[in-house]
């Protein structure tokens, strides 16, 4: 099992530098956000934001390190990272009653985490030396787990329930950062090329109700 101190790069305030580095510390800080945002629509205390915004915060890369064994897991050894998850949160307790749709709010921050997140776990599964396929499976458990983890302590639908596209963002998102990668295009372009595939699909999901065909029993 590998040990934190052993790994040759980073992500999420880890040894790597650059573009992804800082994507993924945004990327805790609006999930962190979007897991208030919840707690300000179930009426909770400041203590429900903060449990909620650090759990859907946390909760992806957290799963993400588990499965690849590393450890401790990334917000352990580093406390800046459950800090800006609190701040984050605190932030969005005193905001939230100036938002005219908390929900709609919600829903964009979530899509900004989910192609955040799918960038960041593909590249720090690949660093580990990861093969393609459970690569991108890292990225889409990254963005999809935290946004599970708020939705199943809030008793709301799961995210994952909806017909819009929402793991096929995460998908694509992670993919596009694995192909832009392989072609050596640099970082900074394989960041924002997937970046801008994961958060285009989503948004025009949100939109536009763009779904893929559903499962529909047989008629008796």
């Amino acid at each position: 099992m590998l040990r934190r101190g052993d790994r040759v790069q980073n992500m999420n305030g880890f040894d790597i530098s650059g573009i992804i580095h800082w994507a993924g510390l945004f990327g805790i800080a609006v999930f962190a956000v979007s897991g208030s945002l919840e707690a300000a629509r179930k009426e909770m205390d400041i203590l429900g934001f903060l449990l909620i915004g650090a759990v859907t915060g946390l909760g992806g890369g957290t799963l993400r390190d588990l499965l690849l064994g590393l450890t401790p897991v990334n917000w352990v050894g580093q406390p800046h990272i459950v800090t800006i998850c609190l701040v984050a949160s605190v932030a969005t307790y005193f905001a939230a009653p100036f938002l005219s749709s908390r929900y709609r709010a919600l829903i964009w921050m979530d899509a900004i985490g989910l192609a955040t997140f799918s960038i960041t776990g593909t590249a720090l599964a690949l660093q580990q030396g990861a093969p393609p396929l459970i690569a991108v499976s890292m990225g889409v458990m990254s963005a999809t787990f935290g946004g599970i983890i708020r939705d199943v302590l809030c008793a709301e639908s799961l995210v994952l329930s909806s017909r819009e596209l929402y793991v096929t963002a995460a998908v694509a998102g992670a993919s596009t950062y694995l192909l832009l990668d392989g072609l050596a295009l640099g970082e900074t372009a394989a960041t924002v090329g997937a970046f801008a595939v994961g958060f285009g699909l989503r948004s025009a999901a949100i939109l536009f109700g763009l779904k893929l065909p559903h499962y529909q029993p047989p008629r008796a």
